[in-house]
């Protein structure tokens, strides 16, 4: 079950790698990146919510003393850590801000010791170490990394870690009364009902009959969102959340090699060996402990 639960999460983390391929259409068409995130969600839920209310309309039930939790895992994080990343990015660099974000296994691993006692092992520090080592290499802040880092771009940049960090918190709670496809349904459903009004995406209406726009849409909504969420949700529910987190971050490492890949962008040695850095601590992760079925 953690074999299968580390492939669905790394499965998931592959696809969450793909987002930039589709916000590119997004933007070329005029979009702010709110008014994406917005767009994104929205998609998402109408066509999951839709595949759902198909294939399983029970998964769509669930009571109303429990939406503070999907208010925790579509809002506190879902929503928030979208809205510092993007304001980090405004006020700095995509660099500075993806390396900032990937500081969210350990916001994970230390809240899921305190709540959930989760074991902080050796192994599992290493990977920590080894990964956020390899982030910086792979966005490119070390050797070339001269910028002045400004306390918001600190703090907003923290704040896109910490609310990345929630879903996998508040996630593991909630997955203990409801499947993973309640879980990403609701969680999306509400990241676009609050996401919508803060976009001002209203107020953009002609962009909407950009066929860039549409496809984007579907992709970052479909392929970046729905799929990757559910995944995630499925193998959160049997996978500690320290090592979900971990397992994750081998987003920027797909989001590397598709930049290298499809728009030439500069390989380095710093570069490969971050990529590098990021598949060892996954790979660092699977190994079997002594005395443990695979």
């Amino acid at each position: 079950m953690e074999k299968k639960a580390s492939l669905n999460i790394i499965a998931a983390a592959a696809l969450w790698g793909c987002i930039g391929l589709f916000l590119k259409l997004l933007t070329a068409a005029g979009l702010t990146s709110m008014q994406g995130v917005a767009l994104r969600a929205l998609v998402g839920c109408l066509f999951y919510g839709l595949f759902l209310f198909l294939t399983d309309r029970n998964a769509l039930r669930v009571a109303l003393r429990d939406c503070p939790w999907f208010l925790g895992t579509g809002v506190c994080s879902l929503l928030f850590f979208n809205w510092c990343y993007f304001n980090a990015i405004t006020l700095s660099s995509m660099s500075v801000a993806a390396v900032l974000l990937y500081t969210a296994p350990v916001f994970v691993t230390l809240m899921s010791a305190l709540l959930f006692r989760e074991p902080v092992t050796p192994v599992k520090l290493a990977a920590l170490l080894i990964t956020f080592s390899g982030c910086v290499l792979v966005t490119g802040m070390f050797p070339l990394g001269q910028e002045t880092i400004s306390l918001p771009v600190i703090l907003f940049g923290l704040g896109s870690g910490f609310g990345y960090a929630l879903y996998s918190i508040f996630g593991k709670f909630v997955l203990d009364k409801y499947t993973p496809s309640t879980v990403t349904f609701y969680t999306i459903l509400f990241c676009a009902v609050f996401a919508l009004p803060l976009s001002g995406l209203q107020n953009n209406l002609a962009a909407l009959t950009n066929w860039q726009v549409w496809a984007g849409a579907l992709g970052v909504g479909l392929l970046c969102c729905a799929l990757p969420y559910h995944l995630y949700t499925t193998g959160l529910r049997d996978a500690e959340p320290g090592r979900a987190a971990i397992l994750a971050t081998l987003e920027p490492f797909v989001a590397a090699g598709l930049g290298i890949v499809l728009f030439r962008e500069e390989v380095t040695p710093f570069k490969l060996l971050g990529m590098a850095a990021i598949l060892g601590a996954v790979l660092l992760l699977n190994v079997p402990s002594k005395g443990t079925q695979s």
